[in-house]
């Protein structure tokens, strides 16, 4: 197996990796990177050509992909994973698309996926699908923060590859199940000859929360809230559990849950439609600029205190809903004492941490009160880590999706466990190649 870092190795995002057998090749995710020029959730890169987006590092650099590319594997549907498929699979159009249920709908909902030829399947987790007579492909249940997240294992002649980018080991997941311990020690008894895996929280101690403790979290400080006054939760669109927390907790308290803008109209619109989420009966959902704007008039003059907001902009996005509102571009304008869940963190870099920054200023000087990280990460911690290499034990492993400080956090990790750097580990550039 001949393992190509085409992007994701140096960075967090842009997540994409070819796997060559022989004269066949598989690709791994097409992500793009979301900090580059502040691409978020609600922010339509469709409009700007293939060069242009990877020049401003983007999307990967695929020049380094060789071989006859046999399929394109999808673990799950975050853009850092597959935000560059309709703009690089199109070069690959034999080759189908493969993913979970949510994954691949939410592919079909890409602005330019009517231009591509390549074939979409689903695939099941518990299902193996025989790509060539020598590629097989596995999807295991995993738990992360978007629905129908897999871990993928690549069944060759040379033996098993897993790839497991991104998760969490979540025994009370608020959506779905837990992951399949079953299946993932079997697999370990099995044998695995290499993983590819995530290094995204591998600096922070301890195991992952689940994501039940984000459902106590909101419950809680809504349940706290002022019923006199404004009340605004932000959050991910994708992450569907943590929206069915706040709009069933709005409900609880007697409030109607708002959801509001684009992307809140994709994921959780495809979430209703492929019955992943049931919403409260009296919740709305828009994501039409005219119907967001009519529906905050309507709040405003109907009475602030029935209703909840559900909106994008957690990260401080400029063109985000949240950001219009802290710039009183909209009707709903913030009051003294009004309340501001952060249903998120912020991600470390540089522009998000001074968006975000300017964001909470705004919204303090026009008097709200602001209560951030009601939330649990969606990626495994230190101690996940250990708990996964122990199920599996890979002769070989590649660490992914990080920056160097997450990489060689996890070379140490695996050294812990006594596999030995170079040897038995490989950090691999973007671009960069090992044969296992």
């Amino acid at each position: 197996m001949r393992i190509t870092a085409v992007g994701g190795y140096e960075e967090v995002g842009r997540n994409m990796t070819a796997i060559k057998i022989g004269g066949d090749t598989i690709i791994v995710e097409m992500g793009i990177r979301l900090d580059r020029v502040m691409v978020h959730e609600d922010t339509d890169i469709s409009k700007m050509g293939k060069s242009e987006l990877a020049s401003k590092g983007i999307i990967p650099d695929d020049s380094v992909v060789r071989g006859d590319v046999k399929a394109i594997i999808l673990t799950h549907g975050h853009l850092d994973h597959i935000g560059a498929v309709t703009i690089l699979a199109k070069k690959y159009k034999n080759a189908p698309i493969i993913g979970t249920r949510f994954t691949t709908e939410l592919i079909k909902k890409e602005q330019n996926f009517g231009r591509l030829k390549n074939p979409v399947h689903t695939l099941d987790t518990g299902d193996i699908l025989q790509i060539t007579p020598e590629i097989g492909i596995e999807f295991v249940r995993m738990t992360h923060s978007i629905p129908h997240t897999a871990m993928l294992v690549v069944h060759t002649k040379e033996g098993k590859l897993v790839y497991a980018n991104d998760f969490k080991l979540d025994d009370t997941p608020v959506i779905g199940e837990p992951p399949d311990y079953r299946r993932i020690k079997e697999l370990g008894s099995e044998g695995i000859k290499c993983m590819i895996v995530e290094t995204t929280r591998v600096l922070d101690g301890g195991r992952t929360p689940s994501e039940k403790i984000a459902e106590i979290l909101v419950r809680d400080n809504l349940k706290k809230s002022d019923p006199e006054k404004g009340l605004i939760v932000t959050t991910f669109s994708s992450q569907i559990a943590r929206i069915k927390s706040i709009t069933e907790a709005a409900s609880a308290i007697g409030r109607t849950p708002v959801l509001l803008g684009r992307s809140m109209e994709k994921y959780v619109g495809l979430a209703e439609k492929t019955e992943i989420l049931n919403l409260p009966e009296d919740a709305h959902l828009y994501g039409a600029p005219d119907a967001i704007r009519k529906s905050l008039k309507t709040i405003s003059d109907d009475g602030r205190e029935k209703y909840l907001l559900i909106v994008t902009g957690h990260q401080g996005e400029p063109d985000a809903l949240l950001s219009k509102i802290s710039l009183r571009k909209l009707a709903y304008k913030i009051k003294k004492d009004d309340q501001v869940i952060f249903s998120a963190t912020v991600i470390p870099n540089p522009i998000n941490v001074a968006n975000r920054y300017s964001l909470e200023t705004k919204l303090r000087l026009q008097g709200a009160r602001i209560f951030k990280d009601v939330h649990v990460s969606g990626h495994a911690y230190r101690e996940d880590h250990s708990d996964l290499l122990k199920m599996l034990q890979p002769e070989k492993i590649i660490p992914c999706h990080g920056d160097l400080k997450m990489l060689t956090s996890y070379v140490e990790l695996a050294e812990d466990h006594g596999y030995q750097f170079n040897r038995d580990i490989f950090l691999l550039r973007n671009g960069q190649s090992v044969t296992t």
